[in-house]
């Protein structure tokens, strides 16, 4: 194992425990239900993407050979970048409808531009 996976290992482990610590700490004005779940969606994909790389550096922390040899070794996980790209994903789409304004336009207003 290489001391500096392990080490980036750590501390995208604690950047995702602190992302969990900082947004449940954020006071919640949300009156919808749908609104509670896109918010605890998005807080769980915006720390799984810190957990994600985090066991992404373990697994290449895993492999033993160095040079060349490791990117055919390590080529074995190439699976696992879906694993990061699915909460990558979730927390912008979840964002991105929690950013949303669903209120109807005012009358009488425009909204063609």
């Amino acid at each position: 194992m290489n001391v500096a996976e392990v080490v980036l290992a750590a501390i995208f482990g604690l950047l995702g425990i602190r992302s969990i610590v900082h947004w449940l700490r954020r006071p919640l004005e949300l009156d919808a239900r749908r609104d509670h779940l896109l918010y605890a969606l998005f807080v769980a994909s915006r720390a799984g993407v810190w957990f994600a790389l985090m066991g992404l550096f373990l697994l290449f922390a895993s492999v033993d050979t160095e040079g060349r040899a490791f990117a055919d070794d390590a080529a074995r996980f190439n699976w696992y970048y879906l694993v990061i790209a699915v909460p990558a994903t979730l927390q912008f789409v979840s964002g991105f409808l929690l950013g949303r304004d669903r209120r109807s336009p005012p009358a009488g207003r425009d909204t063609d531009g």
